[in-house]
């Protein structure tokens, strides 16, 4: 049975060349950021495909069990706890597919980028820093990164040195900016390129934001 997700998708021309899955936060859905496609005002020179994933409805645990999406049970604030690895890395397995599917469909690996907003971020990093074949870079967007040692251990080859842009807002009550200043730091030893910014914003993203999102995919896609 494939586990294949359902997706918004979104055009920049009739035969893309690139292609960008971006992962949404808990509790929303693929349409989150469809609208913020023509705000990175990009050129018409690059062909991209915009691929929206839904998360699966499912009860979340800090939540008291209310059904929603959410890419993994969120169990507590904790940031060392706050999720089951094996409940992510079955994600990270429906991930990969849609990469793969990608891939099938005719657009190389190394012209795939994989974004996500908050808990998107997550399942971003952990699906992209395994996939076997190299990728034009991750986004993770105010975001954190758990279980980072065995995720560092099972990382893939094909991705060292791999462009990652990582941004958090200063003054987020969600996911505090101490996780950022902790695994950013981690993720440059391990040899990545980062392009790594933080905003005076709160759980969201700001205009210049947007700008650097759309330098940093332009930069990625014309190396």
């Amino acid at each position: 049975m494939s586990l294949l997700l359902p997706f918004e998708t979104v055009l920049t021309a009739s035969k893309p060349e690139y292609t960008v899955i971006w992962l949404h936060g808990l509790g929303a859905d693929g349409h989150d950021f469809v609208s913020l496609v023509p705000e990175l005002q990009l050129p018409d020179k690059l062909k991209i495909k915009f691929i929206f994933p839904h998360a699966p409805v499912r009860a979340v645990t800090l939540n008291n069990g209310m059904q929603m999406r959410a890419w993994y049970d969120l169990l507590s604030l904790d940031r060392g706890k706050t999720a089951d690895e094996a409940d992510i890395l079955k994600t990270v397995s429906q991930i990969s597919e849609l990469i793969d599917q990608e891939i099938k469909s005719g657009t190389a690996a190394n012209k795939i980028i994989l974004a996500g907003f908050s808990q998107g971020g997550v399942i971003a990093l952990h699906s992209g820093l395994r996939y076997p074949k190299r990728l034009a870079g991750i986004m993770a967007l105010s975001t954190y990164l758990p279980f980072e040692e065995n995720t560092f251990k099972q990382m893939n080859s094909a991705q060292k040195g791999l462009d990652i842009f990582a941004a958090h807002g200063t003054h987020d009550p969600v996911i505090p900016i101490l996780s950022w200043q902790d695994y950013v730091p981690k993720l440059k030893a391990q040899g990545f390129a980062l392009d790594a910014h933080e905003y005076p914003m709160e759980h969201s993203l700001c205009l210049e934001e947007i700008k650097a999102i759309s330098n940093w995919i332009q930069k990625v896609f014309t190396k």
